[in-house]
């Protein structure tokens, strides 16, 4: 196993232990974990994901392709539009969702919420400058 797959494990374990929380360098950030078939293997994978819950609708969240400020999108985000569902483990809860993929100003708001709230992501912003914009999913419960 590499690394970054053990990495993923652990905070995957600790999520579902400790009801969708997690300690580290996670603790108190809201996660999920999303469920997504490879589009070439059929394979499920799992990746843990911070969110952002819509303003008003507690059956959306917004999730960020930002793969740690790296040059290209991870492949959770690919996967996920090309099937344009997938499932979300969010606290104790196991539900479908169908996927949006965000456009112009409207991604460029929810991103611009998510970076003020973890200035983090403000920094994979600079690190993608003039490479790649970093994409913005709606989950939507299905």
């Amino acid at each position: 196993m590499s690394d970054a797959h053990d990495w993923n494990q652990r905070i995957i374990d600790e999520f579902r232990a400790h009801e969708g929380r997690v300690g580290g360098d996670f603790e108190g950030a809201p996660l999920v974990l999303l469920h997504h078939l490879g589009r070439k293997s059929g394979r499920e994978y799992v990746a843990p994901v911070m969110y952002l819950p819509h303003e008003t609708d507690p059956d959306v969240v917004y999730v960020f392709a930002s793969r740690g400020g790296a040059p290209t999108d991870p492949d959770w985000y690919v996967n996920l539009t090309a099937a344009g569902d997938g499932t979300v483990e969010r606290g104790t809860e196991t539900y479908r969702v169908t996927v949006r993929d965000l456009p112009g100003e409207e991604r460029d708001r929810v991103y611009a919420e998510q970076a003020r709230r973890y200035p983090g992501f403000a920094e994979y912003a600079r690190r993608t400058a003039g490479i790649r914009t970093i994409p913005v999913l709606e989950l939507s419960r299905a």
